[in-house]
């Protein structure tokens, strides 16, 4: 696996500006040409640059895996279009909801999605529907902001610093891939924001020291 680190925009909470998935990589269209060349090196994937509503927070808003897109409601109709267009054979579906910071919201890989309780059974199913998933309402560490807080590929997990034994044990029995626990960016528990992963590939933010990225590379089931 391929392992890298960077700041965006002098930013090391590269999470932000950037989704990875298993079959394509999406990012802020105003990333420089080294930032994206260090994203295309690491995932060798296809790489498909984007907008939400104009944000260039696509890591916050967007909600991804191999099979599937959310993107929130206020969307440009543009983008929507453009997505498509790029992304070929997964479902793209624009999801009306209060909790619109989608990527915080979930953690999902290809079989399963953990999300924050407060999402409704309708909302759940849409989410089942075009992520093509198991989708299971839960806190992590007390946090509902389970994607923000936490790391999930189809070959590992991440938790964030703060969660017990037992519920990392109850955890990874349901995720059904083994996990440690660490922080990212020198203490942060945003993990899932720190870093860009997937089965693949990982980038953490540049502040993320040794220690920390050795925890991430073990918990991923990284060689």
């Amino acid at each position: 696996m391929a392992v890298n680190k960077m700041s965006i925009s002098n930013i090391d909470y590269i999470g932000a500006f950037s989704v990875a998935t298993d079959r394509f990589v999406l990012i802020a269209n105003d990333m420089t040409k080294s930032e994206k060349s260090i994203i295309e090196d690491t995932f060798k994937l296809k790489v498909v640059e984007s907008t939400i509503n104009w944000s260039p927070f696509v890591g916050i808003y967007v909600a991804a895996n191999s099979h599937g897109m959310l993107v929130p409601g206020f969307t440009e109709e543009s983008e929507i279009r453009k997505l498509k267009q790029e992304i070929e054979d997964v479902n793209i579906g624009v999801f009306n909801t209060d909790l619109n910071a989608l990527r915080n919201n979930i953690l999902l890989n290809d079989r399963i999605a953990l999300v924050n309780p407060d999402y409704n059974s309708s909302e759940v199913k849409i989410m089942s529907d075009i992520l093509g998933v198991e989708v299971i309402k839960t806190e992590i560490a007390g946090m509902k902001t389970v994607g923000a807080n936490n790391i999930l590929t189809n070959k590992g997990v991440v938790f964030n610093n703060e969660i017990g034994e037992d519920e990392k044990r109850r955890l990874s029995k349901m995720l059904n891939v083994s996990g440690e626990q660490s922080t990212a960016n020198s203490g942060s528990l945003s993990i899932g924001l720190c870093t860009i992963t997937n089965s693949s590939g990982l980038i953490v933010g540049s502040s993320t020291t040794g220690y920390e990225i050795s925890q991430i590379m073990d918990s991923l089931n990284v060689e």
